[in-house]
């Protein structure tokens, strides 16, 4: 049995002359970011490892979440303006003694690719977070295991 855990980035912030990929977070997603880290350890979500989008925002979000969980992050730059293979690939490059596994990324994608794996159509707000049971063994059984919702939080309901 594996987890695995979306994470879209905390709300960002777009200065003047600022590329989308360098973009840093706003300061009310910084205070979401540490809200819902806290608040997944609170309530005993385990993770192993984290795969981030390079993306400053993504990447700084994880940041956060790691300040609570204190892992090994790896930046992965298919997590970055995905697609659903984009996610399939990410997955399959995962270790299997790895058996939880956050990853952060960014809208449309996420949104996309987590409603492939649920009947509950829903939009990742910033900082969103969904957790779904993955009945495999092996990160290369994914796309054809069952799979089921655990969670979705968002930062205004917490």
């Amino acid at each position: 049995m594996k987890t695995l855990i979306l994470i879209r980035h905390a709300k960002s912030d777009w200065p003047e002359n600022t590329e989308d990929f360098d973009r840093p977070l706003a300061n009310n997603g910084l205070d979401d970011a540490i809200r819902m880290s806290k608040h997944l350890k609170n309530n005993n979500i385990a993770i192993e490892k984290f795969v981030s989008s390079p993306a400053v925002r993504a990447l700084n979000t994880c940041k956060i979440f790691n300040q609570i969980y204190d892992l090994e992050i790896k930046t992965d730059p298919k997590l970055y303006n995905p697609s659903e293979n984009n996610f399939y690939s990410a997955i399959y490059d995962l270790e299997d003694h790895v058996n939880s596994v956050a990853m952060f990324s960014h809208n449309n994608g996420i949104s996309n690719f987590a409603n492939m794996m649920t009947e509950d159509i829903f939009h990742f707000p910033t900082c969103g977070v969904a957790g779904f049971q993955v009945e495999c063994q092996s990160w290369s059984e994914f796309e054809d295991a069952r799979k089921k919702l655990l969670f979705f939080h968002e930062p205004k309901k917490i």
